[in-house]
């Protein structure tokens, strides 16, 4: 019975027809675009100078409404930042301490081991300040939906108007991508909005790349890593398995 049930299983997965494939398909989200990443694959890597666009991009227009609780100032070095530029960045926001000897808390600048500040400072505030939606983390927000960095993409760039039939409330937005395709976002993305140092193109197709590809590294800063441990125990255990074939060989070699 048990043999049956991985066979199934492998045929299922075959034909295309896995339980992720099928929970896609009913999710409700279409339209998901298929873009090609540099982490994509065995020996995919983030692309440092999209990383540091994609930051950018989140501090400049997504950390209005997003918190990134999961991540600290200090974990920048990851994208290439030196010491000195963390201490900066994190400098230019300001968090709230304590208590002092006095027993109060007060406000410091923020210092690199601190996390992301986020930009309420509870749910209540986030969905008054939001007619009532709750902008949910981005810490994670790559692995909790499918599609990935394409998800995100897809709902930043996805915005349009509502087909026939679909009725719109104040406040709300018909988008391709998003699940259930309304949301209460509006479009966040303007072309020419942030101004990219490097020259890269300062198009929304552009910002939706960068903030997608900062995002997956966001939930998954130790993906290089797990692939680089990946590929050595993979020739580690090729290497393994011609040992033992020719311990085998030698063993047996003379009932053959």
């Amino acid at each position: 019975m048990y043999i049956r049930r991985f066979l199934l299983s492998v045929t299922v997965a075959l034909i295309g027809l896995s339980p992720l494939s099928a929970l896609a398909s009913s999710s409700g989200a279409e339209h998901i675009p298929d873009l090609k990443w540099s982490f994509d694959g065995p020996f995919g890597t983030y692309d440092r100078a999209s990383l540091q666009r994609g930051l950018q991009v989140y501090r400049q227009v997504c950390s209005a409404c997003h918190a990134l609780e999961h991540r600290s100032y200090r974990n920048l070095a990851d994208l290439g930042y030196s010491e000195a530029q963390i201490k900066t960045i994190a400098a230019e926001y300001t968090v709230t301490d304590g208590p002092n000897d006095d027993g109060e808390m007060f406000d410091r600048p923020a210092r690199p081991s601190d996390v992301f500040k986020a930009p309420f400072a509870n749910e209540k505030q986030a969905r008054a300040s939001n007619n009532g939606a709750y902008p949910p983390d981005l810490s994670l927000i790559t692995k909790a939906r499918i599609g990935g960095a394409n998800y995100v993409y897809g709902v930043l760039t996805g915005y349009a108007d509502a087909p026939e039939g679909v009725t719109l409330q104040p406040g709300q937005y018909y988008n391709k991508t998003m699940n259930g395709h309304i949301l209460a976002m509006a479009p966040p993305l303007v072309e020419g909005a942030i101004a990219y140092e490097d020259g890269s193109p300062t198009t929304v197709d552009q910002y939706a790349r960068d903030v997608a590809h900062f995002l997956t590294w966001a939930a998954e800063p130790e993906m290089e890593q797990r692939k680089r441990m990946g590929v050595k125990v993979f020739l580690f255990l090729a290497v393994f398995a011609g040992i033992m074939y020719a311990t085998k060989r030698q063993i047996w070699s003379d009932q053959h």
